[in-house]
């Protein structure tokens, strides 16, 4: 499916622009902020298809094995039907504060969650591609999935509220219920039962 909707280096070069902004915009619909520190972003096709693309300019990649490669490396970020997929930012300016704040959060992408209203948490299943975290720290970027069982699938289609948070020792967050149209956004990934 991926590969039908990429465009040749050259088509993207002249398309670029306006489909960054695109991009863009589509995104904001989609990040939740936990705290001052912690983005998630919630990924689908449209936001993995312009990674590709970019991954391709900038590599330069126009060989079809390449090309494969790149959408093997990040088709599993779209979700599929029943769960939604996220990109764990953690972020600091200062260089040794991110160092102190990354040994500090060891674990902290098994800590984050989702929740439907009336309905348990549902922590992430973190970095299923490979570890990102050891026993001294964390990694700043990991790659989230959340599994929502058919009950919190029909209550977000009924209008439930969801919600997201951080159950870490050293960095607690949470959102309160996430706004209309981010809500929706995340919902549109959702198969309706």
């Amino acid at each position: 499916m991926l590969r039908n909707k990429l465009l040749s280096l050259e088509q993207y070069a002249r398309e670029r622009p306006a489909f960054r902004r695109r991009v863009i915009a589509h995104k904001k619909m989609r990040t939740v902020a936990l705290g001052d520190h912690v983005v998630l972003q919630f990924e689908d096709a449209l936001t993995v298809l312009y990674q590709i693309q970019e991954m391709l300019r900038i590599e330069r990649i126009f060989e079809e094995d390449g090309i494969h490669q790149e959408i093997a490396a990040y088709a599993p970020l779209v979700p599929g039907g029943s769960n939604l997929k996220a990109s764990m930012l953690i972020g600091y300016d200062d260089a040794l504060q991110r160092r102190q704040w990354l040994s500090r959060l060891v674990g902290v992408e098994h800590a984050v969650w989702l929740q439907v209203d009336g309905h348990a948490p549902v922590h992430a299943i973190a970095d299923e591609d490979l570890p990102r975290s050891d026993a001294l720290k964390t990694s700043a970027v990991h790659f989230l999935r959340f599994e929502l069982t058919d009950e919190m699938r029909r209550a977000l289609a009924a209008g439930a509220a969801l919600s997201a948070g951080v159950d870490h020792a050293h960095y607690p967050a949470r959102s309160g219920a996430l706004p209309q149209a981010v809500r929706a956004a995340l919902c549109a990934d959702l198969i309706p039962l």
